[in-house]
């Protein structure tokens, strides 16, 4: 096993507090070997009781991710990604699929930051939209497909939406309680 090092923890640990939404691309590509590196690191999330409940769908087709970017207004971001990874679940259990869907989308977004790449999750939204993807990839209609993962070169990970979220962290301060919420 690779010894861990003060300079390896420390720059994973940044690179996780770095990792941003991204969804401003550039044109490139997602090597071979990238993929490959994402998708053992998607392979290898923890899931609930260990259930591995995602499949994975890659789309390089740069129509199909016209089509897919189409399907809301705010994830046209996703025509301009190098690919797209879909995240099918069985649709058994909702909640607990929910929770590895989230998972594995962090997981994603921190490997492609740390390849050098930039990630973002798109979300289809309402039921329509979602089984419009689904036909898209031809997801039998039992599946869950709530998003995919854009994944490519990237310009910046600063937000281009003149609406988009203030930035920055609210303090521990804010968010922390000691043993008890009102402590």
């Amino acid at each position: 096993m690779p010894e861990i090092t003060i300079a390896s923890v420390s720059d994973a640990l940044e690179a996780i507090r770095k990792t941003r939404q991204v969804r401003q691309y550039i044109d490139g590509e997602v090597s071979d070997e990238q993929l490959d590196t994402l998708l053992e690191i998607a392979r290898w999330t923890g899931s609930s009781r260990n259930t591995q409940p995602w499949r994975f769908i890659v789309v390089r087709d740069k129509a199909t991710l016209e089509q897919l970017s189409a399907l809301r207004e705010n994830i046209t971001w996703v025509a301009n990604a190098a690919l797209a990874i879909g995240l099918v679940s069985p649709g058994q259990n909702p909640p607990h699929e929910a929770y590895d869907e989230g998972r594995v989308t962090e997981r994603l977004l921190i490997a492609a930051r740390m390849l050098g790449l930039g990630a973002g999750t798109a979300w289809f939204g309402e039921p329509e939209r979602e089984a419009q993807a689904k036909a898209l990839l031809h997801v039998p209609e039992d599946r869950t497909l709530r998003s995919i993962v854009a994944i490519g070169p990237y310009e910046t990970s600063k937000d281009p939406r003149p609406t988009g979220p203030k930035p920055g962290r609210l303090s521990l301060d804010e968010l922390v309680h000691w043993d008890t919420w009102d402590s």
